[in-house]
């Protein structure tokens, strides 16, 4: 798994799927080693459908605790 930097959790109440850029998303045809400031725009959550913008750096999420 990539850096918490380079991580982002999708924000849903139930989701917290974890973008991953070593994994990408196979599912919206992403493909490995994308980081997450290059995803398309209109890219969503491949688990419940949350925009880019609902997700947050999980180094920003640690650091809050």
């Amino acid at each position: 798994m990539a850096q918490p930097e380079e991580c982002y959790r999708c924000g849903g109440p139930t989701c917290g799927f974890v973008y991953d850029p070593d994994r990408g998303d196979k599912r919206g045809k992403i493909p490995k080693g994308t980081p997450f400031e290059e995803l398309p725009d209109d890219w969503k959550c491949p688990v419940c459908g949350a925009r880019k913008k609902s997700f947050c750096c999980m180094a920003e999420t640690e650091t809050s605790r």
